[in-house]
């Protein structure tokens, strides 16, 4: 099994979008595309799945309503009923109405912070990780498809360069 890979470089994103386009058309095999800024598209183009990262979110919304709703129940309710203004506090619905501010602040801390977590974890990224960008012109302006070579290498540089590529280079990696 070969470890070669192709580093295609474009300067331009719409070149990109139909470099992609086309090399998918090819049956190529687009390994990873790094861009210094979000292409609106490319997943789509590369032909990703869609994330499943927002039932995550409404699912970690509904664990800190849950958590929100248990925590003044037993505070304010069983643990040290409170007779504020003259309104004792007999039951958990009665009081409700004051308690949904805590409850919203609570559901969005839980979605927002466990989806950090979530993308960390998801994206593999997490402190003093080494940076895995294969070529530090992406970081600002130039965009780079990470191609696996399969077949004829003078060939498929040849058809990346067709592409609209400013620079195409063949990588081992071991």
């Amino acid at each position: 099994m070969s470890t070669k890979v192709i580093h295609v470089l474009y300067n331009d994103d719409d070149v990109l979008m139909d470099a992609v386009k086309t090399t998918r058309a090819a049956h190529h095999h687009i390994e990873e595309v790094f861009t210094p800024f979000p292409v609106h598209g490319l997943d789509k183009a590369m032909g990703l799945a869609p994330t499943r990262l927002a039932i995550c979110s409404f699912i970690y919304g509904l664990c800190g309503l849950a958590f929100a709703t248990y925590m003044m129940n037993y505070i304010m309710i069983q643990d040290w009923p409170q007779d504020i203004g003259g309104k004792p506090s007999f039951s958990y619905i009665q009081n409700m109405p004051s308690f949904v501010p805590i409850m919203f602040e609570l559901t969005v801390f839980f979605a927002a912070h466990l989806m950090v977590i979530t993308f960390f974890l998801r994206s593999r990224l997490w402190p003093f990780k080494k940076a895995e960008n294969p070529d530090v012109r992406t970081t600002d302006d130039h965009f780079l498809m990470e191609v696996a070579l399969t077949g004829n290498e003078e060939e498929a540089v040849e058809f990346f360069k067709n592409t609209g590529a400013v620079e195409v280079k063949v990588i081992d990696k071991h």
